[in-house]
């Protein structure tokens, strides 16, 4: 099963894109909620580079590393990669005007938890990247 996640940005697609895909800036939004952080990041962002992002609960009670490998990098246009277990996700970045950026994320589905509640997860840290990023302007 595919989940779909989209949120819009009042930003540019290049504004946008670095947000998204630099360390620096990944460890200020990936995350669903003020209880969590994202306290590292790595991006190899090339075809066969790999992605590692640090997930922990502020409280120190969880946490795991978010890792994926990338199948394909369009600069400014697609992200879509493998994660650790197999599952496949795609991540567009779509100008809608010089001043607003579309990014959708799908993303294959786990069997452990409610699908439901894996698109709101998504969809939280979508909308998180998205205040950031705007933020940067």
């Amino acid at each position: 099963m595919i989940i779909h996640t989209e949120t819009q940005v009042n930003a540019p697609v290049d504004k946008v894109w670095g947000a998204y895909t630099s360390p620096e800036h990944i460890t200020g939004w990936n995350f669903a909620s003020d209880d969590w952080c994202c306290p590292s990041a790595s991006n190899d962002l090339r075809p066969g580079g790999r992605y590692v992002a640090r997930m922990e609960a502020k409280d120190g009670s969880f946490g795991f590393d978010f890792e994926a490998v990338y199948d394909e990098v369009i600069h400014h246009q697609k992200l879509a990669y493998t994660m650790g277990d197999g599952r496949k996700a795609t991540v567009v970045f779509e100008a809608i005007s010089e001043t607003q950026t579309r990014v959708s994320v799908d993303f294959e589905a786990e069997t452990m938890n409610q699908e439901e509640m894996q698109r709101q997860g998504w969809q939280a840290i979508l909308d998180n990247f998205g205040r950031y990023a705007e933020a940067l302007i």
